[in-house]
């Protein structure tokens, strides 16, 4: 378990803060890095991020910087939480500066949307001497600042690796199991987030607990077969990083995803809406879906619905009026 080790985490946002957080309670020396110098001040001066996670009071003992050089010495572990899309330039900025051999733990879920490759496939090429990891799972940012008990998956292509990282990332309040299909644990994260977008403007658009929860599970079968076509083992999907994390953010307005999809069911703007990650994933993901030549109806909807070519009702009536087929 966690407690005594250097880790820097890249990234002042909520996930990034509050990840910094748990790993500080667990006795760890934990460096932020953050562009944003308010809330480095913030966070090293009155030990909380109003901006990101209001009401949480932060550790002491956690500190920040706004110099990526100062936050990334001698660590033994870094974990990269900025958004999937700026994932490419952050790790291009630190690469000169990070040793070999320290593992980067990726924490956002996205697919990169200029080059449809994972966000592992993007480390490797801009860090190809250090292991790369992916954390993923069924977790709030509120809720783990807060100490609050959660479990995540932490995946590496070699076993060994993400054994020893799930024992030095976990702690009282978070524990982390090991996984080997780093791919299956990446692209399970990626497209909860597209079908939470879906979930939450069938909810938004006030369509029925039952509609929801039809569109989560067939939701979930389309997930399974994007994830799958990537080499995706079955049994990560039906876990924490898959759906695990498809039952937390189908159905809160915790959720970014789920909120930007209701506020869109609603029919209200989006323009201010924190940011979420599955509005830069659905497109890339039903590009994906295309090229494939994979039966992804409802990616396809969100798509539609996003760039504003059909309402909710409609994307809805349309997957009710497709053939009917079995189940299974």
């Amino acid at each position: 378990m966690s407690g005594g080790a250097r880790i820097a985490v890249l990234g002042g946002g909520a996930w990034g803060t509050a990840l910094a957080q748990t790993l500080c309670m667990a006795g760890n020396t934990v460096r932020l890095w953050a562009r944003d110098a308010a809330n480095v001040e913030a966070i090293n001066h009155d030990h909380a991020n109003p901006r990101y996670l209001p009401g949480i009071g932060l550790h002491e003992a956690l500190t920040a910087s706004g110099d990526a050089g100062s936050a990334l010495r001698g660590v033994e572990c870094v974990l990269a939480v900025v958004p999937a899309q700026t994932m490419r330039i952050v790790l291009e900025t630190v690469a000169p500066l990070l040793p070999n051999d320290v593992p980067v733990v990726l924490c956002a879920k996205g697919i990169e949307a200029s080059t449809g490759q994972l966000l592992s496939e993007v480390a490797r090429e801009v860090l190809p001497e250090s292991p790369v990891a992916a954390l993923s799972g069924p977790s709030f940012a509120h809720d783990v600042a807060a100490g609050l008990p959660t479990a995540v998956t932490v995946a590496a292509e070699d076993l060994g690796t993400a054994d020893r990282l799930a024992t030095l990332l976990s702690t009282p309040s978070l524990r982390c199991y090991s996984s080997d299909d780093l791919v299956g644990v990446e692209v399970g994260g990626a497209l909860k987030n597209v079908l939470a977008i879906a979930a939450g403007a069938v909810a938004g658009a006030g369509l029925g607990a039952s509609a929801q929860a039809s569109l989560v599970t067939r939701g979930f079968v389309e997930l399974r077969r994007i994830a799958e076509s990537f080499g995706a083992r079955p049994e990560t999907l039906m876990g924490l990083s898959g759906l695990g994390d498809l039952i937390l953010t189908c159905g809160s307005g915790q959720s970014r995803n789920f909120s930007y999809g209701h506020a869109v069911g609603r029919g209200q703007p989006v323009a201010n809406l924190p940011l979420a990650e599955g509005v830069a994933t659905a497109g890339i993901a039903w590009t994906i879906a295309q090229e494939r030549r994979l039966d992804a109806p409802i990616t396809q909807s969100v798509v539609m619905l996003l760039d504003q070519r059909i309402t909710v009702r409609e994307a809805v009536s349309n997957l009710l009026a497709r053939p009917l087929k079995r189940e299974t």
